[in-house]
């Protein structure tokens, strides 16, 4: 039960008990228990709403960033990690396995803010070792959800 009300939040956001428990098959009672139970246990962490940010002149500059770290004795990359995510900057922070070490999400209102925290930030941390920094041109999709439809994005431009 607990599956499958997760999903069914993950896909469509918070939703009433009396919706949970009609597309699950239980009651309302045992629905708000469980989300009740899943926030406790903290198995939730919250609930996000995807914006089409060319819908609502949102202009902030968004990178991904590869961070290569040197792990610190006895903790590893935890340690490093913590200091990285705690900046205001950083979105999203992940261990990868591969060439870099660390996989950041930034977002700055400029290309000049995200400059600035990458190399007065990030590049300066003890146990930084290297960045590369990828800047994000255009959203297609986020978290399941396709922000410009098919039909949008294959219409041949017409100029005279």
């Amino acid at each position: 039960m607990s599956r499958t009300i997760l999903q069914l939040l993950r896909a469509e956001g918070p939703l009433s008990p009396e919706e949970i428990a009609e597309r699950v098959g239980i009651s309302p009672e045992q629905a708000a228990a469980e989300v009740k139970r899943l926030h406790e246990q903290k198995v939730i962490l919250g609930y996000r709403t995807v914006v089409n940010p060319e819908k609502t002149g949102d202009d902030a500059v968004l990178a991904i960033i590869e961070v290569k770290v040197t792990p610190e004795r006895e903790v590893g990359f935890d340690a490093i990690a913590r200091r990285i995510y705690k900046f205001p900057e950083v979105r999203t922070c992940h261990l990868v396995s591969g060439a870099y070490d660390l996989l950041l999400l930034v977002e700055g209102e400029n290309l000049r803010q995200v400059a600035s925290f990458v190399a007065e930030k990030l590049a300066t941390l003890d146990h930084v070792s290297s960045t590369t920094t990828h800047f994000l041109l255009r959203k297609y999709k986020e978290d399941g959800v396709i922000i410009h439809d098919e039909e949008e994005s294959e219409r041949l431009i017409v100029s005279p």
